[in-house]
């Protein structure tokens, strides 16, 4: 492994100097580096289950699909953020499924399964570790499923092109309104009738496959 991979990863993986000279050559030596595209799946369902995924560089979502099919985003993952449900299979009482698909092109540091949960047993850092982001994501899902019961859907969509213009560090932003449906766990239609409603009001303009932010304030207003 290159001198700033490991760097890296000393840097961003807590536990990292709790571990012996051998679990630290352990783990350097079973790391691997995986590249992702736009689309593709870091993880499709409870029986793939490859490891524990350190974000390097790039941007993934996690979500949830209904039984009707409808998705809705649960978290997503940039630089430096671990994908702790693409190793699901090392928490037996997962009982739901959580697909992890790629927004950006990403590269990531895979930990097998089988060395995470080895060093896991011995190492008591590394069980914190797992533990302390459990409840971070646990404290985002519920955050969504707050926003989906109680606040009105224009405020949600206020809300969620505000963060994408802030992610993208642009006003302009290049998505679809299926893709905004998909984030919210709700119908395209009803994703295009809200956004002409914000364009009827002067705070986007909309045109195929784009959306740009005229009136960040007035769209704030409601986000706030």
């Amino acid at each position: 492994m290159k001198g700033k991979d490991l760097a890296f990863l000393k840097d961003t993986l807590s536990f990292w100097k709790d571990l012996d000279e051998l679990q630290q050559r352990t783990l350097e030596e079973s790391i691997v580096i995986k590249n992702f595209r736009v689309g593709e799946s870091m993880r499709g369902s409870s029986d793939q289950c490859s490891g524990l995924f350190l974000i390097k560089s790039g941007q993934v979502r996690a979500y949830i699909i209904s039984e009707s099919g409808r998705e809705i985003t649960l978290y997503r993952l940039f630089e430096r953020d671990v994908c702790i449900f693409s190793a699901s299979c090392i928490m037996k009482n997962i009982a739901f499924e959580v697909y992890v698909e790629v927004e950006k092109d990403t590269q990531a540091y895979l930990i097998p399964t089988l060395v995470f949960q080895n060093l896991s047993k011995k190492v008591l850092a590394i069980q914190t570790f797992a533990n302390d982001l459990m409840a971070s994501r646990f404290t985002d899902v519920m955050w969504i499923m707050e926003q989906a019961l109680f606040s009105s859907f224009d405020r949600r969509l206020a809300t969620f092109l505000i963060e994408q213009s802030n992610i993208d560090e642009s006003d302009e932003l290049v998505i679809t309104h299926e893709k905004i449906a998909n984030h919210l766990g709700t119908a395209r239609e009803v994703v295009t009738r809200m956004l002409k409603y914000f364009q009827e009001e002067g705070m986007v303009n909309l045109s195929r496959g784009k959306i740009m932010i005229v009136n960040r304030d007035k769209l704030q207003e409601l986000y706030s």
